[in-house]
């Protein structure tokens, strides 16, 4: 993929439906319960009709895809846990072993793990091998991968929202594995924002105030040195970022081409969808906030898209972790959409609601 072919990809795009979601709010007056009453899930359904330009949307099956790759950054100590582990836990998620694979194994949910830039040697045939290198270069001594990499990623993650919707998952989800990308997300999320490396960094998997005093030199230094365009996300993201960062970036941007909700995980995640937001705003509509991520920086991306999370759950996993308890509240949400009686149905008089369908706190 080059520049100009990312463009004209992003140009396909197009916005959800605002007629569709008036007319999934107005069929929400009709149903028997008090307006609003249920609260965000009554929005989860009427952004899914936008996005399918349907009143019922049926979500399921849900699947989350998950890229991994390595990260040069590692070398300067900035993780807790080995780069063996990377591979390893690829590996674990084919067989439904890791805490994403083994909730999504429970619900019946689909798990694709596509290998973006492991720097090991592996035998599993499960893993989709779209490895760009093996791994990054180190972000404080030059920059992650040339641009041409980082297209070629998001190129992959486009590929593998078309592969989704051919499987016929109507719900996805986007997950990581990847050594030491709390510290690659965090660059580039303080460099989209403006905001100190201070103030988006954490603990990633666990780190000492030592460690952590250094992860935060290391981003500024690595900022610093290589000078990224925060105009510019495919910049940012190959002079700071990894591969798995802009493999998800292309994911969320494939999703929103194809009109499939997607949902997002935890810091590394929201960094890749503000990443693609960036790049094209329309996708926000197609994307859906799972919990409020443990990590500090997940707040500040949050913001920059504008989406709230539904769940606060203290995680801090990645993986795709959240996505899966995500897809259970996307699916209440359509189930109440499509089974819940209206009031003539429910044999219920509505009169006594119309006071309350004008006040102010209530608009269609």
């Amino acid at each position: 993929m080059t520049d100009k072919e990312l463009k004209s990809f992003i140009d396909l795009i197009e916005p959800v439906s605002e007629e569709a979601m008036k007319k999934a709010r107005e069929r929400q007056i009709t149903l028997a319960k008090p307006p609003g009453s249920l609260g965000k899930l009554e929005d989860i359904a009427v952004k899914l009709s936008g996005i399918s330009g349907l009143e019922i949307y049926d979500p399921r099956p849900c699947g989350v895809t998950v890229f991994c790759a390595d990260n040069g950054v590692i070398e300067e100590g900035v993780s807790s846990a080995p780069k063996s582990v990377t591979i390893a836990q690829a590996v674990n998620m084919t067989k439904r072993l890791t805490g994403m694979s083994s909730m999504a194994k429970y619900f019946g949910d689909a798990v694709t793990v596509v290998d973006v830039g492991i720097d090991a040697e592996y035998d599993c045939p499960k893993i989709i091998d779209r490895s760009i290198a093996r791994g990054t270069g180190n972000i404080c001594k030059g920059p992650a991968m040339t641009r041409e990499q980082a297209l070629a990623a998001i190129e992959t993650g486009v590929e593998m929202a078309v592969r989704a919707k051919k499987q016929g998952l109507k719900l996805l989800g986007c997950g990581e594995m990847g050594i030491g990308n709390t510290t690659t997300s965090s660059a580039v999320l303080s460099v989209l924002t403006g905001l100190e490396p201070e103030l988006v960094t954490g603990r990633g998997g666990g780190l000492t105030d030592e460690a952590l005093e250094k992860k935060k030199k290391v981003i500024r230094q690595a900022i610093e040195l290589n000078r990224p365009d925060p105009r510019d996300p495919v910049d940012v993201l190959s002079k700071v970022g990894g591969f798995d960062l802009a493999a998800m970036c292309g994911f969320y941007l494939g999703a929103a081409m194809q009109k499939l909700p997607v949902v997002i995980d935890g810091l590394i995640s929201i960094v890749a969808a503000l990443c693609a937001f960036r790049l094209c705003p329309a996708a926000k509509g197609y994307m859906f906030p799972s919990h409020i991520s443990f990590e500090i920086g997940y707040a500040a991306a949050a913001k920059e898209i504008g989406l709230e999370p539904y769940l606060d759950l203290g995680m801090r996993l990645g993986e795709g972790s959240g996505c899966i308890p995500a897809f259970r509240i996307i699916e209440a949400a359509c189930a109440f959409t499509g089974g819940m009686a209206d009031f003539k149905g429910a044999s219920i008089n509505d009169d006594y609601l119309e006071e309350i369908r004008k006040g102010d706190h209530y608009t269609v």
